[in-house]
């Protein structure tokens, strides 16, 4: 996706207020969709120059972001339009909170940490596996899975093996 100057956008933008092209020449001019456009003037007709700007990474809150969606929710509105009544820059952002939303809850939208996760230290003795209790279903898939290892284990020592065997650079001895 090709990122646009704040002049691209506000040249785009003027461009269709003077009547000069449509959505789709510009759009098609500028190397985007018509709908890119027409966020950028319904922005710029709501919130100014301001709605054009380059915004910087922002982190909302999981209460603004529940207010998008209920807005949404409450007056029918598209998430192109929520974008613009609330100087969202993608509207994808929307669709992705009501998502995530959908699957998780008000905890899928809590703002996430950035970076790395650091690893904790564990006492060994904590680290220890639980045993899972005979004939459960962790039981029975813990042991699969330990059968399946020990299987692949054997095979490949057994191919090691014959592979030496056969190897031209052996040396015998008596």
């Amino acid at each position: 996706m090709a990122k646009f100057t704040e002049e691209d956008k506000i040249n785009a933008v003027q461009s269709y207020l003077e009547g000069k092209e449509s959505y789709q020449s510009i759009g098609r001019s500028i190397g985007t969709s018509s709908s890119v456009v027409m966020n950028w003037v319904a922005q710029y007709n709501l919130h100014g120059i301001e709605g054009l700007l380059k915004k910087s990474y922002t982190s909302y809150s999981e209460q603004f972001k529940l207010d998008v969606l209920n807005y949404m929710n409450d007056n029918g509105t598209s998430p192109n339009e929520t974008a613009v009544i609330f100087n969202i820059s993608s509207p994808s952002m929307i669709r992705k909170w009501r998502i995530l939303y959908e699957k998780g809850g008000l905890d899928a939208l809590k703002p996430k940490k950035k970076g790395r996760t650091l690893m904790k230290k564990e006492n060994k003795r904590e680290t220890k596996k639980q045993v899972p209790a005979d004939n459960s279903i962790e039981a029975l898939k813990a042991e699969v899975k330990h059968l399946r290892m020990e299987n692949e284990y054997l095979k490949k020592l057994n191919t090691l093996v014959q592979n030496k065997e056969k190897s031209p650079n052996k040396t015998k001895r008596k």
